[in-house]
């Protein structure tokens, strides 16, 4: 089969390279070996190093087991960005368990739904007043069985000092001491003779549940198993294997400030990192001060995020006075990077964004942009090693459309989960006829093999008998030098069915902009079909737990204000 993107690969980089695909823990296994006294974690003053992170995990695992914890048994991680979270997910794979991630940021009806929907037994979190409670009331009335209680102090610096701020500023919770409760400190009192379970083919074996948003419905588990998420860690590794290498193992810092539970910071902070024996600095939460003086201070070499990040890096104040040399690789995901963003941020930094593709489905994994290699402008890149990936035609799933003609992209690889858990219409709802993964985004493939993605199918418009894209609209509104960020929804039109709304956030000191300017602006810039009806200036977009501008909760507040006359 003709494959067009190859002929795009940087020098070194190879698309049938093998790609290793064992069990998940063998990935910290060899970090261990090969990098044991390199720091694996920087937390709060505090590095551990792989011989520990390692160590601590065996111990962790063997706690579990003492709770009944292995094969079958499903164990949620309900943490922010600490070493909590990796620690207790190596220790659940360890003992033979499932891991399933649970957003912080989920309202209770929906924690509820995933315990029960996922069989989840035990659950684990901190004594944060934000994470705690919820858990704890949960206990009480899901089949939750064990509730585990880590301190963000127990593996910081200064223990008595951050707890002290913590308590002092209200973030502390209260936690009970019955029956069904557990320090994450008791799991680790043992000496780490965990047994080791055959837990199979890791192309079969169930590692992880990752949850889907759910905005179209209630979330899904896409059952991700351990050759899914191994083979995209080392796809991405082989990814950045050009002549000179742009990552070396063993050397690199990276900054983690995406939270853990999303499939995103999974793969490319927690899973990537460690395949590369980098040191991680981990933030529990992300602010541009403390990550601008990271970059400089600590020297890190790689950064990833999500486009709102990088817009408030290029809006920092201090940003100009920071060193930010040290950067060697920065990539961002989880949503298109509107070019102007891209390239104003290699400008400001010298260090190029690698735009990359992916989804729950695909471990993260699906296109890469090689500093070493071509890109192209509103391209998020081509095809990652191992993984092919085609275009079938809107109105039909079973024929595929040729280069250059707009499709709905699918795709097939190691990488791509086995299934929704307990949900196999979803899952053959979700496939093409051949068995492909359909994604729903919107786009097509050049004839050098880049991936140019336009929208979501469930975000095209209607607007009287014409296809609307967003993406198209919103790339031409970041050009207008005072917008900081923007997102466009579909508003009813009596009129064309829908017409294009707009909501912008401006940069600090912009001046005012009205729809008119808008439009002047964007005179040049969009088709007649495609201009702005509305526009909304908000202070700042609302955005998803791992940083995206959620269009949802944009509808939300469109369908609020007309209800309310506004």
């Amino acid at each position: 089969m003709a494959r067009p993107w190859e002929k795009s690969y940087p020098p070194g980089v190879s698309w049938d390279a093998p790609i290793a695909s064992g069990h998940v823990p063998d990935l910290l296994h060899d970090a261990v070996r090969d990098f044991p006294d390199n720091p694996a974690l920087d937390f709060m003053g505090r590095k551990i190093s792989y011989r520990e992170f390692g160590d601590l995990s065996d111990r962790f695992a063997r706690g579990l087991q003492e709770l009944g914890v292995g094969p079958g048994v499903h164990v949620g991680l309900y943490l922010p960005n600490s070493p909590h979270y990796q620690i207790a997910f190596f220790g659940v794979l360890k003992a033979g368990g499932t891991v399933v991630n649970y957003s912080p940021l989920d309202a209770g009806p929906t924690l509820e739904h995933k315990i029960d929907d996922s069989a989840t037994d035990v659950m684990v979190t901190v004594d944060l007043a934000a994470l705690y409670p919820q858990m704890a009331a949960l206990l009480a009335r899901t089949r939750l069985r064990t509730l585990i209680v880590g301190t963000l102090a127990e593996f910081s610096g200064q223990p008595q000092a951050v707890e002290a701020g913590l308590r002092a500023s209200g973030q502390l919770a209260e936690v009970s001491h019955d029956a069904r409760h557990a320090t994450f400190a008791r799991l680790l009192d043992n000496d780490g003779g965990y047994i080791r379970h055959d837990v199979g083919d890791p192309g079969d074996a169930l590692a992880v549940l990752q949850y889907t948003g759910g905005t179209t419905g209630l979330p899904k588990g896409a059952m991700m198993t351990h050759r899914n998420l191994v083979s995209a860690a080392n796809a991405m590794w082989l990814s950045s294997q050009t002549h000179p290498p742009v990552l070396e193992q063993g050397k690199e810092r990276l900054l983690a400030v995406l939270p853990p539970f999303h499939i995103y910071a999974l793969a490319v902070n927690m899973l990537m990192g460690i395949r590369l024996g980098a040191e991680v600095v981990l933030h529990t939460r992300f602010d541009v001060a403390a990550v601008v003086r990271d970059i400089a201070e600590k020297r890190i070499t790689v950064f990833c995020g999500v486009p709102t990040m990088f817009v408030a890096l290029l809006n920092a104040p201090a940003g100009e006075k920071i060193d930010l040399s040290s950067l060697k690789l920065c990539n961002s995901g989880g949503a298109p990077l509107p070019v102007e963003v891209r390239e104003a941020f290699a400008r400001f930094t010298g260090c190029p964004v690698g735009e990359g593709w992916g989804m729950t489905e695909t471990a993260a994994c699906g296109t890469f942009t090689s500093p070493r290699g071509p890109s192209k402008a509103g391209s998020c890149g081509i095809p990652v090693p191992g993984c092919t990936i085609h275009f079938v035609a809107l109105d039909d799933p079973a024929r595929t459309v040729p280069l250059g003609e707009k499709g709905e992209i699918c795709i097939s690889g190691p990488n791509v989960m086995k299934g929704y858990w307990n949900n196999a219409e979803a899952t053959r709802e979700q496939q093409t006829p051949d068995g492909l993964l359909r994604t729903g985004d919107v786009g097509y493939m050049d004839e050098d093999g880049f991936v140019f993605i336009i929208d979501r199918t469930k975000d095209m418009l209607l607007c009287g008998g014409f296809n609307v894209y967003p993406r198209i609209i919103e790339e031409a509104i970041y050009e207008h030098p005072a917008v900081a960020e923007c997102a466009v929804i579909g508003i009813p039109d009596a009129y064309r069915g829908q017409s294009p709304k707009a909501f912008v956030a401006l940069k600090p000191g912009a001046q005012p902009l009205t729809l008119a300017d808008l439009k002047e602006f964007l005179a040049e810039r969009v088709g007649k079909h495609e201009m702005v009806h509305a526009l909304e200036v908000i202070d700042g977009l609302p955005k998803t737990p791992v940083g995206k501008i959620s269009k949802k909760d944009l509808y939300d507040r469109e369908a609020s204000a007309v209800a309310a006359g506004g």
